[in-house]
């Protein structure tokens, strides 16, 4: 087939000039390709359907990638004006099954594909212009504004793979062949699969900052391990490997199947592998736009629990104990392939990038020093839950790409597939999808010793994460009360009813709950899902760990239950968003109170959120705002600040005034007061903050 894609930029070079064509190249392939994708559905009524009930219709992954561009420059102040903000606003959210991704889509209102395809265009111009123009030096860093870019170019290519897949769970009505993506057109009778000798060997994972390619934050970081000789199977399962499983009622027999995978079959009510077609005695298979007959010496697509269905299974059968490698193990196979990274490695030598086929091909067709497929033709499912390395770091545009999969419950999938590009086939890569999930993915199967250690307890990795748990969830200091719940108690005094609350910047939770003690209902909203998982977390696992810094290098590791809190009867009551204060889903309305809790001097632009505040609240609603002015230019530019400054004139400007001004025609200020509040930093060294409280009635 002809080439589509096109190989990712290296981050540094001679020529600034060569760079910014080279961007732009990549950027308009993979915007293109991620379009030719989307030709696939039938027509433009496609769009509206879903592929499965956990998911949103097409339209939104259509439109998801081009806000992506524009939220992620707008939250880092590279751009100051929105393309459409309803668009960035519906579009954000709402892809990976999260607790805090609404999926309901009966409170959207989606838009004209032609309308989205318009828009599109729009931020394409927006980015070809900002690669021109933005300041650029060699190499490109994780502070240089084009990383945003490349950001939003791999998140990109991310969905270009996972849009095939929701396209290739569509019915077959609504899909239709597309020249570009031609599917394999031979197969034959399953190879005899046989056992690999992968020799000792240290492993050495994760990146560092002179790595010359665009990596996610979970790749950054140090992890080492001697891994021990092992064996591993010299193919990727087939699909004629795994019919015996079927044949031999693996799907109905329970003790294969851990609790997870007990759930998922309840669920399910799965007999086989998703793209396996039955019909009468046989089976066919389904590619990205037909049903063929049944390659029998292609690898089977199934999801990570099916796979470690079928270990259990051979185990049963063989005699001996088979699993899923680790992440190590599969470096390990991946050394003894002698396989070089990208540049290096071209991608004729795998059926990945598009390069030969848009779909699986036999696992013998692509050797490498003895076992196959160690990259390319599908994803393989390890039995390693992804886990920050030593040194992770988030990066602050996109802090919610790797922290909320650390969580024991994604487990991660290696060695690219035939739809995989750019970041996706580095050496380096890593992805992990829940269990049930899923992707252009099967497995291979290894017997060794090593087994993955179980946490009972998740420890928060994220160092100011936990400091705001300590802010909200450990001891009052100093005699100072806690400022959730203090905030919560004056807020719920001046509400006139008691249905609905938001609780807006609502950070790890604490006020969420307290407020629950007075309201039906309280949604949680905070930009950041860094702060949002932990009031999720501590709903739905009972429990927040997280550490708190004494001196230098030592910390005390804390835990705390819903039931120590007494939020264990009000859980039900409360849910957790992703959101941007000044660009809410218009399905964000309808509250009895909303309290914005510190909130007002860290928005990129504080207008858009007090401008519309009004339209959300019920009639004699109440908005609280809490804030201790503290403005800053790393926050919001200057020329949003509500206060702290002098005007034209020679005038103090003083917030509280702005917002009388901006809030007087739909409120009416009832109430002020200060509320003190103290932030652990370490045993000896503590923030000691006053917030000013304004309550408005709406009038």
């Amino acid at each position: 087939m002809s080439k589509l894609s096109k190989y990712t930029v290296s981050l540094d070079g001679e020529s600034v000039t060569t760079k910014r064509l080279e961007i732009k190249e990549y950027f308009n392939n993979t915007s293109d390709l991620f379009e030719k994708v989307f030709t696939i559905l039938k027509d433009d009524t496609a769009f509206y359907e879903k592929s499965e009930i956990t998911r949103h219709p097409m339209i939104f992954y259509f439109g998801h990638t081009a806000t992506f561009f524009i939220n992620k420059l707008m939250s880092m102040k590279i751009i100051t004006e929105r393309i459409n903000a309803d668009y960035e606003s519906v579009f954000a959210v709402g892809v990976d099954e999260m607790s805090w991704d609404e999926m309901d889509g009966s409170k959207y209102n989606w838009p004209k594909v032609d309308a989205v395809r318009e828009y599109r265009q729009k931020v394409r111009s927006l980015i070809n212009t900002l690669i021109e123009d933005l300041p650029l030096t060699l190499p490109i860093t994780k502070e240089s504004p084009l990383w945003v870019i490349l950001m939003g170019i791999e998140h990109e290519r991310i969905h270009l793979e996972t849009s095939l897949v929701l396209h290739r769970q569509m019915p077959i009505e609504l899909v239709k062949d597309v020249e570009e993506f031609k599917v394999c057109e031979h197969s034959n009778h399953a190879p005899e699969n046989e056992m690999i000798d992968i020799n000792t060997v240290d492993i050495q994972l994760g990146v560092n900052n002179s790595h010359p390619i665009y990596s996610w934050d979970n790749e950054y970081g140090i992890y080492e391990e001697n891994v021990e000789s092992f064996k591993a199977a010299k193919y990727l399962v087939s699909n004629g490997e795994f019919l015996s499983f079927v044949k031999d009622a693996g799907y109905e027999t329970v003790e294969f199947w851990d609790d997870e995978g007990k759930e998922f079959l309840k669920n399910s009510k799965a007999l086989h592998p998703s793209f396996w077609i039955k019909e009468k005695n046989d089976y066919k298979y389904r590619t990205l736009s037909s049903i063929i007959d049944m390659p029998q010496d292609w690898p089977v697509d199934v999801n990570a629990l099916e796979a470690e269905a079928f270990c259990r299974y051979k185990s049963q059968k063989d005699g001996f104990t088979y699993q899923l490698p680790s992440e190590v193990e599969y470096r390990a196979i991946y050394e003894q392939a002698l396989l070089k990274d990208i540049p290096a490695f071209h991608e004729s030598r795998a059926n990945l990038d598009f390069y030969h086929y848009a779909s699986s091909c036999p696992v013998n067709e692509f050797n490498f020093n003895g076992i196959y497929d160690v990259v390319g033709n599908v994803w393989q499912w390890s039995r390693t839950p992804i886990r920050a390395f030593e040194g992770f770091v988030v990066h602050e545009a996109y802090d919610d790409f790797s922290v909320p999969t650390f969580d024991e419950k994604h487990a991660l999938i290696l060695g690219s597939s035939w739809a995989s590009s750019g970041n996706l086939i580095t050496k380096h890569s890593r992805y992990a999808f829940r269990k049930h999930f899923y992707q252009n993915a099967g497995f291979r199967y290894v017997i060794s010793q090593k087994k993955e250690e179980e946490l009972s307890d998740i420890y928060e990795s994220d160092e100011l994460v936990s400091q705001y748990c300590e802010f909200q969830y450990g001891a009052s200091h100093f005699g100072v009360e806690n400022f959730a719940q203090s905030t919560a108690r004056v807020a719920s005094a001046f509400a006139v009813n008691n249905t609905k609350a938001l609780d807006l910047g609502c950070a790890t939770g604490r006020a969420t709950y307290e407020l629950a003690r007075e309201f039906d209902h309280v949604e949680g909203i905070d930009f950041s899902v860094r702060f949002v998982q932990a009031g999720a977390k501590l709903k739905d696992d009972g429990y927040l760990a997280f550490s708190t810094k004494e001196e230098g290098e030592i910390a005390v590791q804390k835990k705390i239950t819903i039931e120590d809190l007494g939020y264990e009867n009000l859980k039900d009551k409360v849910s957790f968003w992703q959101g941007d204060a000044c660009n809410l889903k218009a399905n964000f309305t309808g509250y009895d109170l909303i309290m914005a809790t510190n909130l007002i001097d860290r928005l990129y632009n504080p207008m858009l959120f007090l401008e519309t505040i009004n339209e959300r609240l019920n009639e004699d609603g109440i908005l609280v705002i809490t804030s201790p002015y503290t403005w800053q230019e790393s926050s919001t530019a200057k020329e949003f600040w509500l206060g702290g400054f002098t005007n034209e004139a020679g005038e103090e400007v003083k917030t509280i005034d702005s917002l009388e001004k901006v809030l007087g025609e739909k409120f009416e200020l009832i109430h002020t007061q200060d509320l003190e509040f103290v932030i652990k930093e370490t045993a000896r060294k503590y923030q000691h903050t006053i917030s000013e409280v304004s309550v408005w009635k709406k009038k």
